[in-house]
């Protein structure tokens, strides 16, 4: 399964609020992430993509919704109308309707195409409930798990380290550092509108942390990417031309952080602050900081550059 990089989909009526007990409900392409993906990491949810026209879809819906309330609330139902939510139909692979997917614990587990008797509705049912049941994870060692995430983030391998801070917060929904690392997995996915909506739907204990801040300034960087990477020639040419150009060489390092070139973004700034500290109020070593920031401070890049920044002001 890909990071939660789903498309944003334009603005439309929102589907029917979910209530705490509903175990049947629609679902649009921006809340599929916390109605599917997060409720499952609790109990299964199946998931069926239907469409107004489509004449199984009409016979194979009833028949779900009776099972799954059947169930008594061990298995949730969603219900995903693909005209309406294109981006999550081809993000998904769905190729034909009605589609049924069952996801557990963050994760596709089973699936059929095509209409389906109610005897094979409730054997899969019976077989979800089963696997829920023996599910017994163990309580994470949640210290020991931020840091095996970070550490996969810092090495790049963000689904991985999604996965950890997803049983994070499975098991502590108030981890701020948990949170915000999902924020950054977003970051280096390239899913920036789900990243935003995270950070402005931050609970309010989280919303003044100043992680989430950190977070808000690696995203900001991060949407100057694609553009950043067409001015990556222009001002590498005109810095080589000439190295006094401090703004060229300023401008080059913006555009390298934005475009994933973190280390020799870096080396530009100290460069700056190396010949001439004081160049526009300071304007490097402000910059800088705000590549800490957005980096976080505890990453080594961070770490060795914040180190280097010492000993040419101090030294």
């Amino acid at each position: 399964m890909a990071l939660f990089g789903f498309p944003s989909s334009p603005k439309k009526e929102a589907a029917p609020a979910r209530t705490d007990n509903a175990v049947v409900f629609d679902v649009t392409t921006p809340d599929f992430e916390v109605s599917v993906l997060k409720a499952s990491m609790e109990k299964p949810v199946l998931v069926d993509f239907w469409a107004p026209w489509c004449g199984p879809c009409k016979q194979l819906m009833p028949v779900l919704e009776a099972e799954v309330i059947a169930a008594g609330g061990e298995v949730l139902l969603a219900k995903v109308n693909i005209d309406e939510n294109p981006e999550l139909a081809q993000a998904l692979r769905i190729q034909s309707v009605p589609t049924v997917m069952a996801f557990f614990q963050g994760q596709p587990v089973t699936g059929f195409t095509g209409a389906r008797p109610q005897s094979d509705i409730k054997n899969l049912i019976a077989q979800l409930v089963a696997l829920s049941r023996s599910a017994k994870p163990d309580a994470l060692d949640i210290p020991t798990s931020l840091k095996q995430a970070a550490e996969l983030l810092a090495a790049g391998d963000a689904m991985a380290a999604q996965d950890v801070y997803i049983r994070i917060l499975s098991q502590d929904e108030t981890s701020v550092e948990a949170y915000v690392g999902m924020v950054r997995c977003l970051i280096v996915a390239g899913a920036l509108d789900q990243a935003q909506s995270m950070l402005e739907d931050a609970p309010d204990t989280m919303s003044k942390n100043p992680a989430l801040q950190s977070a808000q300034t690696a995203l900001e960087l991060a949407k100057g990417a694609g553009e950043a990477i067409k001015k990556l020639k222009p001002l590498m040419d005109a810095s080589s031309k000439n190295p006094q150009d401090h703004q060229a060489r300023f401008d080059l390092a913006c555009a390298q952080f934005a475009a994933g070139q973190k280390r020799e973004a870096i080396d530009n700034l100290l460069l700056i602050i190396q010949k001439e500290q004081g160049w526009t109020d300071g304007a490097a070593r402000k910059e800088l900081l705000k590549f800490f920031e957005a980096l976080g401070f505890s990453d080594p890049l961070s770490v060795e550059g914040r180190k280097k920044l010492s000993l040419l002001l101090f030294s």
